[in-house]
């Protein structure tokens, strides 16, 4: 099970600075999504305010307390340090704990205009924490939007090692500009229909400036595209945390956001044995196909 000890609960007596009514004025954030079907593409729906979440301050956790206790991984995202006035120093104080304690960390710059329509904010805000990371997720769009990088443009039929091309030209500069940078990133989908798409992911190994590829599915049937990225990356910490190499975490990463978005909804019910047979059936040849096939108007026109 999951130790829930660490939780900071609100209770509803308005006693205590942890409290609320009863009334709702705090409860759990709402996402509705419809998942699409053919040409009518899915769509996402989220209600964060008054959730209990954005109310947390820095100090209001023991970081280093929680850190000390042996947590190999930490991860936040752009989301997050976005959702309210006091979300930046939660996150910046918990990444800072966390290298202090050497926990791992990760950082998804998952721009969304929906939370944060200032982008100068949210640049702001990204360069504080990035400096703090060590796995930094994002697409080529998320660097221009979250860090304010001038990002270059790809010409929608540009074959795909000319997109990768300019990802990684971007990808060694981020390196440059932030070298406590170990790995970054990204899931590569192509949406051909709301339930059919092209799949991949890249991930650069900052100290051998190296770009590891996933294996390319083409023409993959889904039932919900929701939580494809976020599976991406929680696949890429799992093969870390059980010492692969990043050239395999990419194949983990890929193949486990696949299969999440072969289930309803972007909470995991995949195994790890399913990862590795989807892995194995990807290798085999079993949907695996040229790079050219992945064209650049279909990565970098829907990553998330």
């Amino acid at each position: 099970g999951v130790d829930t000890s660490h939780i900071v609960w609100f209770s509803t007596d308005g006693k205590g600075k942890f409290s609320t009514d009863q009334k709702g004025t705090l409860h759990n954030g709402i996402n509705f999504t419809f998942r699409g079907k053919g040409v009518i593409p899915s769509k996402t729906e989220y209600y964060r305010a008054h959730t209990a979440i954005r109310e947390l301050a820095a100090g209001d956790v023991d970081w280093d307390g929680l850190f000390a206790q042996g947590v190999r991984w930490f991860h936040t995202g752009g989301i997050y340090t976005l959702i309210s006035a006091t979300s930046a120093d939660v996150a910046l104080e918990a990444m800072q704990a966390a290298g202090k304690n050497g926990t791992f960390r990760s950082f998804d710059l998952n721009y969304r205009s929906k939370v944060e329509p200032n982008k100068e904010r949210a640049h702001e805000i990204n360069r504080k924490i990035v400096p703090e990371t060590d796995f930094l997720v994002g697409n080529q769009g998320d660097f221009g939007d979250a860090l304010g990088y001038d990002v270059k443009k790809v010409a929608k039929d540009a074959p795909f090692e000319e997109w990768l091309a300019v990802y990684t030209e971007m990808l060694r500069q981020v390196s440059k500009d932030y070298p406590n940078l170990k790995i970054i990133g990204t899931q590569l989908r192509g949406a051909l229909s709301a339930d059919m798409i092209n799949w991949s992911a890249v991930l650069y190994d900052v100290a051998d400036d190296t770009i590891h590829q996933a294996y390319v599915r083409e023409n993959i049937e889904i039932a919900d595209r929701t939580g494809g990225g976020d599976s991406f990356a929680s696949g890429v910490a799992a093969a870390l945390l059980n010492g692969k190499s990043v050239e395999e975490a990419v194949q983990w990463g890929a193949a486990h956001g696949i299969l999440v978005q072969s289930t309803p909804g972007d909470t995991s019910m995949v195994t790890q044995s399913m990862v590795m047979a989807e892995i194995k059936r990807a290798a085999s040849g079993g949907g695996a196909v040229s790079y050219t096939h992945l064209r650049a108007h279909e990565t970098v026109l829907d990553l998330v």
